[in-house]
């Protein structure tokens, strides 16, 4: 099976959600992408395709032949340059627009005083010439509103229909274009309408265009608030690093580290890329990447992490990832990737917008002929109003920014909190989370085992049980493994240097030790090689109701004894479980270690199920049983033999310091090790749909409710009439309001976030 490759390409020129659509189709089309999301939000398009499929340039055709193109500045620069830049852009055009909106305002405001001189009290009555004078006066000032202020949305609406199409450019253009013609026919030639109907309504051409070029320019600085949390991130990394060559220290840009070179740290100063301690002893402050607010002491052997502060002591490591491999690096693009990624709810929400624009335009045109033919007096300038004002109400471009601007911040928000989440249908399938299934060693417990007891099989000295047994575990990657090792090495036991090792998940480990074979494992696994583990069993119960992991040994057939490994639990699994269970979550253990064992951890944590000697490859089915009896479930791990199960289930979490396997495999990483981290998630899952429920929901009611009022329904009962200087404010302030409430989840802080120095 071919693994599909995916790249972001920069889109410029999209205003609303039926762009989305369009550049979606239009990239979709092209030969070797096997699927795109365009983000209106993230302004990007994330393409899916096979190796060596990809043809950019046919892409650009195709995004160009749509009314629109790419950055092609980003296909050169860093991510962080990208981003920057946009957000300078951004900057820049939010200047721009409000100095247009200040120069519509100025040629605007005397513009609504003639349109409504006869509602201003103490004004004298004017002539009829007089008026048309003033008409005409309004007529020529509200050209350069039109040319200056809102050209863009004439040239985008040409644009669209050159190309059969439409979108908000279109509705802006022609609700407007609309009414400064009618107002020119109505003041040049007043005698092709009624005597005394012949009255013009510049004011609406002036004041809709400016304020929504005001609205514009409110979105657009709103939005590049949304992408501080990635640009904090990006500015953790220093810009310099101090190297060792050629015996001396030199300081260096720190993009120019290269891996395998020693890094010279001092006090206060933050580290430049990720490594392992050689030479020093420090304490470092990991907060800024894991969200974790206790410092973390460093000794030779320990990694550290790029900008990360070193807080106290000159430590000395060797640089082992830089560029873009760094931790730091990879949490930028995950959040990235998850920012442009939809929800299954906004591909429904775009579907939904792509027919929006024809239909209003259709509802436009009904709604003219129904007041040109049944309206009251002057039935026409009722007609030409009612139509403007639904063209310009309904423009969708809340409807297009109420999911994908709340993802955006959500998941910024989160990466503060040592929270990445892979893509945006894992934040939405979290919120539905009823069941959470934690792996044992390393998530429940610290993953620091310690061997405690040593108990040989009658005959055998317990030297040679610890040498032939850390001689194999001296092979393996599990933690258990691993406190056989340095429990041998603290009693002064040597282990033996083993051949031929080899491991089988979930069961133990073979190897040959001088001339034996040697077996350390599970009960089970040295029975099925024919050794006699009755008397071994029975230490290991033992040592199992005491809340220690046994391990039993054997050579050459023969059993050798019993180690007892401790794992203590982590400080914060009691009062993260318990947080969660208060949420209503059941929660479930699943390990592959001794029931006894697993059922002891459990009780210290309060866990009531519990799932024990599931081999890896049974994991993953466990899951999917609960899912096949209606259970929507979160799969937490740390370690390789987790990660079929983090795949498996609806939501998969890893936890950040166990390995990169089972971080590729899950949607979720918490980057601190805390299970805190999980309820921080599903908190910030459900505040983030909440919030966009409150942006579909106001978008959706604005235009529900908008335009039939605008139409005019209400006119019969109650005379009301809604005037498009109203629609223009409502439409412009709308998306303003979607992108604020979006903006609002940059100040949630999950209830009982597990640490407080969040980036």
């Amino acid at each position: 099976m071919t693994t599909l490759l995916t790249q972001e390409i920069p889109i410029t020129g999209m205003t609303c959600a039926a762009c989305v659509r369009r550049v979606e189709n239009a990239v979709a089309g092209v030969a070797g992408v096997d699927h795109v999301e365009v983000s209106l939000a993230t302004e990007a398009a994330r393409v899916r395709y096979a190796p060596g499929a990809l043809d950019r340039d046919a892409i650009r055709e195709a995004v160009v032949a749509a009314g629109y193109d790419v950055d092609s500045a980003a296909e050169t620069e860093a991510i962080e340059e990208t981003l920057r830049r946009r957000d300078e852009e951004r900057e820049a055009e939010a200047r721009g627009l409000l100095h247009r909106f200040q120069i519509g305002a100025l040629l605007g405001v005397p513009v609504l005083i003639i349109g409504k001189a006869q509602f201003i009290p103490g004004l004298p009555d004017l002539s009829q010439g007089v008026m048309r004078g003033l008409w005409a006066l309004s007529g020529l000032l509200t050209i350069p509103i039109m040319v200056y202020v809102g050209g863009r949305f004439f040239t985008g609406g040409w644009a669209a229909f050159r190309r059969h199409d439409a979108n908000m450019d279109t509705l802006v253009a022609l609700g407007t274009g609309a009414a400064w013609l009618y107002s020119t026919v109505a003041v040049a030639f007043p005698g092709l309408f009624p005597e005394g109907t012949a009255q013009p309504f510049y004011e609406a051409t002036a004041v809709v265009i400016t304020l929504v070029v005001l609205g514009q320019a409110l979105e657009a600085r709103a939005k590049g608030r949304t992408s501080q949390a990635v640009r904090r991130l990006m500015d953790l990394r220093p810009l310099v690093a101090r190297v060792v060559r050629d015996g001396v220290e030199t300081e260096i840009p720190a993009a120019e580290v290269r891996v395998g070179e020693m890094v010279v740290v001092r006090p206060g100063e933050k580290i430049p890329v990720d490594g392992r301690v050689h030479e020093g002893r420090s304490v470092v402050d990991e907060s800024m990447v894991t969200g974790e607010s206790i410092p973390v002491e460093k000794a030779p052997g320990d990694e550290v992490v790029g900008g990360t502060m070193n807080a106290s002591g000159v430590i000395h490591f060797t640089a082992e990832r830089v560029g873009s491999e760094m931790v730091l690096s990879r949490i930028v693009q995950m959040v990235r990737d998850a920012q442009g990624a939809k929800p299954p709810i906004q591909k429904v929400v775009d579907v939904v917008a792509s027919y929006f624009v024809p239909t209003v335009m259709i509802v436009s045109v009904v709604s003219f002929a129904v007041w040109y033919t049944f309206g009251p007096a002057p039935a026409l300038s009722y007609a030409v109003v009612v139509a403007v004002a639904v063209l310009v109400i309904a423009c969708p471009c809340a409807l297009g920014l109420a999911t994908p601007i709340s993802i955006m911040v959500a998941v910024g928000k989160a990466a503060e909190y040592g929270i990445l989440i892979r893509n945006g249908e894992a934040l939405q399938r979290a919120r539905g989370v009823d069941t959470i299934v934690l792996d044992k060693t390393g998530t429940v417990t610290q993953g620091a085992a310690t061997l405690t007891d040593v108990v040989p099989h009658e005959g055998v000295i317990e030297a040679d049980l610890l040498r032939l047994a850390a001689a194999v575990e001296a092979g393996s990657e599990h933690p258990l493994g691993r406190a056989v090792v340095d429990g041998a090495s603290a009693r002064g036991v040597q282990a033996e240097r083993a051949t031929d090792f080899a491991a089988v998940p979930g069961q133990g480990v073979r190897a040959t030790v001088g001339d034996k074979t040697v077996l350390v494992g599970t009960a089970s696994f040295l029975a099925e090689a024919g050794v006699e583990t009755e008397g071994l069993e029975r230490s290991a119960a033992e040592l199992a109701e005491e809340g220690r992991t046994p391990i039993l040994a054997a050579a050459d057939g023969k059993p050798l004894g019993v180690l007892g490994i401790f794992d203590p639990v982590k400080t914060d699994s009691v009062a993260a479980i318990r947080r969660l269970q208060a949420m209503g979550k059941h929660v479930v253990i699943l390990t592959g270690d001794h029931e006894a064992t697993a059922r002891a951890v459990a009780r210290e944590v309060g866990v009531e199920t519990v799932l024990a000697r599931v081999l890896p490859e049974e994991k993953a089915q466990r899951i999917a049983d609960l899912q096949k009896r209606g259970r929507q479930v979160a799969m937490v791990g740390d370690g390789i033999n987790d990660a079929p199960a983090l795949a498996q289930a609806d939501v998969g979490i890893a936890i950040g310091t166990g390995t990169d396997v089972a971080m590729e495999a899950a949607d979720v990483t918490l980057m601190g090790g805390s299970l805190g981290g999980v309820a921080d998630l599903l908190e910030i899952s459900e505040a983030t749909f909440v919030n966009i429920r409150q942006n579909l929901v106001g978008a959706f009611m604005y235009n529900v409710l908008g335009i039939p009022v605008a139409a005019g329904v209400l006119y019969p009962f109650f005379g009301i009439l809604l005037q498009p200087v109203i629609a223009g404010a409502a439409m412009a302030f709308s998306s303003v309001t979607v992108v604020t409430n979006a903006n609002r989840l940059r100040r949630f802080k999950p209830k009982g976030m597990a640490g407080s120095g969040a980036v």
